[in-house]
């Protein structure tokens, strides 16, 4: 079976909560013995999952990240097809409330765009295979347990996905600096998927044709754009406002 690392105390504790039997491996950077190392070790042992005490250089040799002084080494998780998120918004009695991000590329980026969709209640983040971030270790780290709980998907052919879920009645919103209509004057309260640009070059020429509302963020201060993963949060908490409303 195929390994990958997660790294952090907030990605380690949720794979440990949520999926216990990917846990192969962990390591604890030595020098720690408050209550959360125990809580966790206490948890390892129970599953009967292998840990040790090392040094600092050992994590560092591991993975590229901020690790905060554990490391965990994981069986590969489950990636979601096209078809598992078609036909779980289609048994599902909720409005789907989706997130689609066109081409960004850094991880953490991405990890911190995954974190607020947890937060807003986004039931899946939909990504291109091509050109785009996947969820490497940093971006499980910034994530803070986010990948082990929202549904990512990557898709082959973003522009055709995006037709099919325009097939089950989804409104895509996305957002451009040249629109008309600003974030304050869209309809987030139904079936929606808010479709977000890459850094700096936005969303792509088909992307943008298969949107059924662009909308832009109010600017007023001297700065043109907002970073993604700001202007990922900016939206979605717009968008949960009027869910809730």
């Amino acid at each position: 079976m195929s390994e990958e690392f997660v790294f952090g105390w907030h990605a380690v504790e949720a794979v440990l909560k949520r999926e216990p039997e990917r846990l192969q491996q962990v390591w604890i950077q030595t020098g720690r013995q408050d209550k959360r190392v125990k809580s966790i070790t206490d948890a390892l042992d129970a599953l009967g999952v292998r840990w040790q005490v090392v040094h600092r250089r050992e994590l560092d040799e591991r993975v590229s990240g901020v690790h905060q002084g554990i490391v965990a080494a994981v069986s590969e998780s489950r990636e979601w097809t096209e078809d598992d998120l078609l036909a779980q918004l289609a048994a599902s009695d909720e409005p789907p409330f989706l997130l689609v991000l066109d081409g960004v590329t850094d991880p953490h980026n991405l990890g911190a765009c995954m974190r607020t969709a947890d937060a807003a209640g986004v039931q899946a983040v939909i990504v291109p295979k091509d050109k785009s971030a996947s969820l490497t270790p940093v971006a499980r780290k910034v994530a803070c347990g986010a990948a082990e709980t929202v549904p990512f998907v990557r898709v082959t052919n973003l522009a055709r996905f995006l037709r099919s879920l325009q097939d089950q009645g989804i409104w895509l919103i996305g957002t451009a600096g040249e629109a008309q209509a600003t974030l304050y004057q869209a309809d987030f309260k139904g079936p929606v998927a808010l479709v977000m640009g890459a850094e700096g070059k936005g969303m792509r020429r088909l992307t943008r044709e298969h949107c059924d509302q662009l909308i832009k963020i109010p600017m007023l201060g001297h700065v043109d754009s907002l970073n993604v993963s700001v202007a990922t949060g900016v939206c979605l908490y717009e968008a949960l406002r009027q869910r809730l409303g």
